[in-house]
Parts: C-alpha cells; sequence; structure tokens
C-alpha cells in the first residue's frame, strides 16, 4: 500500500475571508436599501389610491341623494343625509381626530384617510351643503405638500 506524503499538501480552511464577507454584506444593504425604497413608493400609490377612492364614493354618494332628493347642481341639502351611520357613507371624510402627546404638541389628523391628510369641502364650508356641478368635487384632500398627489388628475364626467 502507497502511502501519500502529507507534508506538502496545504490543508484547506473553511470559512470566508475578510474581503468575501464584507462583499456580501455590501450586497445584502443594496438589496435593503432597494426593498425600502420600493416599499414607500407602494405605500404612496396605495394611500393615492385609497384617497381617490373616498373621494369617488363621497362624490357618487352626493350625486346619489341629490337624484333621490330630485336636487338640481347648486341646491342644498342636509349632510347628514349622506354622511353617518345607516347613510351612504359610514363616516364624514372632513371629521378629524386631535392628539395630543407627552411633550405638549397637538396633531389633528384626518379619521378616514389612509395618509392623514385632511379634507376640505370644495365650495369652502357655508358651500358644504350644495349639490356640485358635474365635473366639481366635493371634497379634496388639503394640507401637506402631497395635496396635489393624493387628489384625482381627471374629474371631468365626476
Amino acid at each position: 500500500m502507497k502511502l501519500t506524503n502529507t507534508n506538502n499538501v496545504k490543508a484547506i480552511k473553511p470559512g470566508m475571508t475578510l474581503l468575501e464577507l464584507t462583499v456580501v454584506i455590501l450586497v445584502l444593504l443594496s438589496l435593503i436599501s432597494i426593498l425600502f425604497i420600493g416599499a414607500r413608493a407602494w405605500k404612496r400609490g396605495s394611500d393615492r389610491a385609497a384617497s381617490i377612492l373616498l373621494i369617488r364614493n363621497t362624490q357618487q354618494a352626493v350625486r346619489s341623494n341629490a337624484n333621490m332628493l330630485g336636487l338640481n347642481p347648486g341646491d342644498s341639502f342636509t349632510v347628514g343625509d349622506v354622511f353617518g351611520p345607516g347613510k351612504f357613507l359610514e363616516s364624514d371624510p372632513t371629521e378629524s381626530t386631535t392628539v395630543t402627546d407627552a411633550d405638549g404638541n397637538v396633531t389633528t389628523t384626518a379619521t378616514s384617510h389612509p395618509a392623514g391628510l385632511p379634507y376640505v369641502f370644495v365650495n369652502g364650508s357655508d358651500g358644504a351643503g350644495a349639490v356640485p356641478a358635474v365635473g366639481t368635487l366635493y371634497i379634496v384632500t388639503s394640507g401637506g405638500d402631497d395635496n396635489v398627489y393624493f387628489n384625482p388628475n381627471d374629474v371631468a364626467n365626476w
């Protein structure tokens, strides 16, 4: 039986070098950063979609109420006929919640908006109970830098 000389054979050491480990960490950090950027864009898109759906549902509720009562654009109606339990919309999208934190900072946010932006009536507070003309929104998102982003772009047929 022939024996192999093991003195000249290099032992293979298991594990990774510091350079390989650094490359793996950099790749993982890159993938995580891409994930956060994508998640932020997805959240913004879903907030916009939810906001537009609420504006559309409010518009349909106001139109349905006006059709049931035989009202024309500009006629006044009771907002309580549209918003509330058992009505066209369960809650008023212009309702807000005021929260005071431990430092005494007061924050007011809309209760119905996914991004926490408040809604306002297009006609102002005095025209809150007026049927809007076709192509005019009843409520819109108000405040913040995303005001334009969360409102629909084309409302010609609304």
